[in-house]
């Protein structure tokens, strides 16, 4: 089982889990273990390369992977979490997305991973909106 794998079947165990004061903890060690997973999806692997930034570097799963790329509150994470089962945070504030949100489709037999960017403007790299926050 991947990483991939792991991450969905914690989502799943997350979504049929009732919340309420009991399962707290379960819910929390749950969450926990999600970010863990996530994380390690997420961060480079750190070989070679020129240095410059840090980048998105996401295990590739599936037949192909689409990278949804445009400006902050375009509607990016909202099409990711109607088209697949991911949960994409969405709020009315510009730059809610700050790492690389991952989604699965499935598409007459293939398997299509989508990927959620934050926002781009022209001048992030300069420090214009969040840019080298993220």
């Amino acid at each position: 089982m991947g990483i991939v794998e792991k991450i969905a079947e914690i989502e799943r165990e997350i979504a049929r889990t009732q919340k309420n004061k009991a399962t707290e903890y379960h819910l929390g060690l749950l969450k926990a273990k999600l970010a863990k997973y996530r994380q390690a999806v997420l961060e480079p692997k750190g070989t070679g390369g020129s240095g410059k930034g840090e980048g998105f570097d996401v295990q590739k799963t599936g037949d192909a992977r689409v990278a949804l790329i445009g400006f902050p509150s375009v509607g990016k994470s909202t099409f990711l979490s109607t088209v697949t089962k991911t949960e994409s945070v969405a709020a009315s504030y510009e730059f809610t997305t700050l790492t690389c949100i991952l989604g699965v489709i499935y598409h007459e037999g293939a398997r299509i991973q989508l990927l959620d960017l934050p926002g781009i403007i022209e001048g992030a790299s300069s420090g214009k909106g969040r840019g080298k926050d993220c």
